[in-house]
């Protein structure tokens, strides 16, 4: 077995020994992790080995925990926590390790693997042309294989939302919905079947299930506001709802109604682009954007927040069947440019905003009073950078507590930042350039899904 992957190996070990009372792995955990003689070697304390060493670790593993002393279902336990990036290096270990990947009861035992780092799917000014993808694990691009995919409509497909393992896509053309796991290339169209065309779509909402075999629910909203409507549409039952009105709720502290004149229905807003608007129609987001929403769910409420036309954020309690604005966080004239994300059921919003020739970026969350709590700030000397480029955030949310925010500017200057923002270490990292061919690609947006090589359509 090559060294590198007798490392994960037991890694992935140790992980599974630690949250399994089989006989077999707790007598492996007791045997290997509890001796001095493993430990010397330096595999628990993080100094770099000379090459005697390694293999000296690797001879003694070898000799003492043989693989052929594990059964079929204790290895693919094992196997399952790996990081999905060995899941597509495992045939060049053995073939016993090769054959587990098609195995339904290593995806079972995948399936139950609580969270796995998020993979940040890259869009570029195409929309669906690109095919890179930033693993936050490994922190490194990875160019995912799409031969597999649909090729004859590629160019009317735009990714619109993502779920656990799942990307959706929607045709620009007929509205229909096609569901993607972006690891395996397993695919299914989905009819909209929206009898409703002069209803303008607002919102596109997904969530998943991670059992196997795993379930989704897609979620639409319609109209304008104050008529909105929903439908659900079920994987399990392969349906949509009915069409169901949203009531709008009147909300005291920020209304639509404060920022236009009622007699004359003209509406003034600012752009996500800096500008002032005066207009009545649809905000115009690039077209991955365009039906930006979340979806959180708890026991008590299934509610997807999006951004309205004029900038306000809309709440939809699918629950309560009706819909209430936020309040806004701060005067017109301050936002520049805004975004939405879920991270562990809640939706925090990113905001980037310039006063006094300095930009700033900070990350807001809607306590229980209604009150907005910043949770986080881009350091002055990053967000600075960003003061008079004129460009746009847009931003995705993932497992992990992971926040990724796009920057980018439109020509005559063309400028793109990746930043992402840790909720639980509060701490804010830079992506590197993703190159192809010795050119640094750009991207406009992402979205976020976990890696999951079991995740079905």
């Amino acid at each position: 077995m090559p060294s590198s992957a007798t490392s994960t190996y037991l890694l992935s070990l140790k992980q599974v020994s630690l949250t399994a009372s089989s006989p077999l792995l707790l007598q492996l955990k007791d045997r290997f992790f509890h001796q001095p003689k493993l430990l010397n070697m330096g595999f628990s304390t993080g100094k770099r080995k000379s090459r005697d060493e390694e293999e000296d670790r690797v001879s003694f593993f070898a000799s003492e925990f043989p693989m052929d002393d594990l059964n079929d279902d204790v290895l693919e336990r094992v196997l399952s926590w790996l990081p999905t990036s060995c899941f597509f290096r495992m045939s060049s270990v053995c073939k016993r390790w090769k054959s587990s990947q098609t195995s339904k009861s290593f995806k079972l035992a995948c399936s139950q693997i609580p969270t796995r780092d998020p993979w940040f799917f890259m869009i570029d000014n195409d929309s669906n042309s690109s095919s890179f993808v930033f693993d936050s694990t490994e922190n490194s691009w990875k160019n995912l294989n799409r031969r597999d995919f649909l090729h004859h409509h590629r160019q009317d497909f735009i990714p619109v939302a993502s779920s656990g393992g799942l990307l959706c896509y929607r045709c620009s053309i007929s509205g229909d919905f096609l569901l993607r796991n972006p690891l395996t290339g397993s695919s299914r169209d989905i009819p909209s079947q929206d009898n409703n065309n002069n209803k303008p779509l607002q919102a596109v909402a997904m969530t998943t299930t991670t059992v196997t075999p795993s379930s989704y629910t897609l979620v639409t909203i319609s109209g304008e506001i104050p008529n909105l409507s929903f439908k659900i549409y079920e994987s399990n039952a392969d349906s949509w709802s009915k069409d169901q009105e949203l009531e709008s709720v009147k909300n005291n502290d920020s209304s639509l109604h404060d920022d236009y004149d009622t007699d004359s229905g003209t509406v003034y807003f600012l752009s996500k682009q800096g500008n002032v608007v005066v207009a009545s129609n649809n905000l115009q987001r690039s077209p991955s954007k365009q039906y930006s929403s979340v979806i959180t769910v708890t026991d008590e409420a299934e509610i997807v927040y999006f951004l309205s036309s004029y900038g306000t954020i809309v709440a939809c309690d699918l629950t309560k069947r009706c819909f209430t604005e936020l309040p806004k966080l701060l005067p017109p004239f301050l936002e520049y440019s805004i975004d939405l994300v879920e991270c562990d059921g809640t939706m925090y919003v990113i905001l980037l905003s310039e006063f006094f020739e300095s930009a700033s970026l900070r990350i807001w969350r809607l306590d229980n009073n209604r009150e907005w709590v910043q949770v986080g700030m881009l350091p002055p000397a990053l967000s600075h950078e960003l003061y008079g480029k004129k460009g746009d955030i847009n931003c995705v949310g993932g497992a992990g507590n992971k926040i990724l925010v796009c920057f980018n500017a439109s020509p005559p200057e063309v400028y793109c930042r990746y930043f992402v923002y840790d909720l639980v270490a509060e701490e804010w990292n830079e992506l590197p350039k993703c190159f192809k061919d010795g050119e640094a690609v750009d991207f406009v947006s992402a979205l976020s899904f976990q890696p999951r090589i079991e995740a079905t359509v």
